[in-house]
């Protein structure tokens, strides 16, 4: 009787599983599996692939030094989710060492543990695993909120709607009017938009996914044309990444059929790690064209009461004193004294949600 050799395993967490479903299902293309050493470095110092191909964020997946002996002449290694359910395979080309030093400094900018990029990385295995992947027959990412979010899907669904120049809007928080204005204005060039939210993993104190989910359906069911706009799922975790991130949804985003993408004012930033234009300029980096997507740059949002409409500094010339405008902190300090938020600032119906749910903006 023949006897099937058990798979060596490696149980992963819901930022591996993610990597996974989007470089097995063409979302990470032109990569194609968990890189090694030598595509690590390169494309943390140049934001390209050993091949010339652009790309902005070296695609690792850290592993226990127990874990990399354990492979240790394993051709093959299965990959488990969190439920031990066999989410897909790699064939390993490379068990090496992570620089996380050198990644840090590189990626993320900085190697200070407040930033949430550099903390996870810290706390992440010391070795990583490379090669090629495939997905487990059956086996499909869990994610909240029922929107189609692997690339394929997203691009049929363009597809059906015969739409050419297409605008996306990565988001990781509710959508405020500021954020309404710019996606509604960048519509107008274009024949659709997807609204694209981030539904992986995000710091801890970041909006819910269920919370965000029903503020985005309530804007579209309400404020949004149905035949120029839909919505879909972005399975990818957030790395706070800033400029380099820009650069990475972009990319990703073109997977999605997407050609267009909005950068707005400190995009995949936190705290003042990044300067709040530095994920606009990086693009400058980059030769036309060479991204395969175009980025649609906005400035700072805000409804000013004199122009009685949403303005920014290149449409208004009146003083702060007439801009509605809110920090964070005074979003939060409003909705946890059960206040809501100003009509000029939210529409009420996500200022409703928001209120009732106590979650913040």
């Amino acid at each position: 009787m023949e006897i099937t050799a058990i798979p060596r395993s490696v149980r992963a967490s819901f930022k591996q599983l993610s990597d996974l479903f989007l470089l097995a299902e063409g979302g990470y293309l032109p990569v194609r599996g968990f890189q090694g050493s030598r595509e690590v470095r390169h494309v943390a110092e140049t934001m390209h692939l050993t091949s010339g191909e652009p790309w902005s964020i070296p695609i690792i997946l850290p592993i226990s030094a127990e874990e990399a002996s354990a492979l240790r002449g394993a051709e093959e290694v299965l990959v488990r989710d969190p439920d031990d359910r066999p989410a897909g395979r790699i064939h390993i080309e490379e068990i090496f060492p992570l620089d996380k030093s050198h990644y840090a400094r590189h990626v993320f900018r900085t190697e200070d543990s407040e930033h949430p990029g550099v903390a996870w990385l810290a706390s992440a295995g010391e070795y990583s695993v490379a090669g090629p992947v495939k997905l487990e027959p059956g086996w499909r990412l869990e994610l909240r909120g029922g929107l189609p979010y692997a690339p394929s899907e997203v691009r049929s669904r363009i597809a059906q709607r015969g739409w050419k120049k297409v605008v996306g809007f990565q988001t990781r928080n509710p959508i405020h009017r500021a954020h309404e204005f710019v996606t509604k204005v960048a519509l107008e060039t274009a024949d659709g938009l997807v609204i694209h939210p981030l539904l992986g993993e995000t710091k801890s104190d970041d909006t819910p996914v269920e919370v965000r989910l029903a503020c985005y359906r309530a804007l579209l069911d309400n404020y949004y044309s149905p035949g120029h706009t839909m919505i879909a799922g972005f399975p990818a975790w957030m790395r706070y990444a800033g400029p380099r991130e820009a650069i990475f949804h972009a990319q990703v985003r073109r997977n999605y059929g997407i050609t267009h993408l909005i950068v707005g004012r400190d995009h995949a930033g936190v705290g003042k790690f990044y300067g709040p234009f530095d994920a606009q300029r990086i693009f400058s980096q980059f030769a036309a064209g060479e991204l395969g997507i175009e980025p649609i740059f906005f400035d700072t949002v805000h409804y000013c009461r004199k122009c009685a409409a949403m303005t920014s500094p290149k449409t208004c010339p009146h003083g702060a004193e007439h801009h509605v405008s809110l920090s964070g902190t005074a979003v939060r300090k409003l909705l946890s004294e059960g206040q809501t938020l100003p009509p000029e600032f939210s529409r009420p119906e996500v200022a409703r949600i928001l209120l009732e749910s106590g979650a913040h903006a």
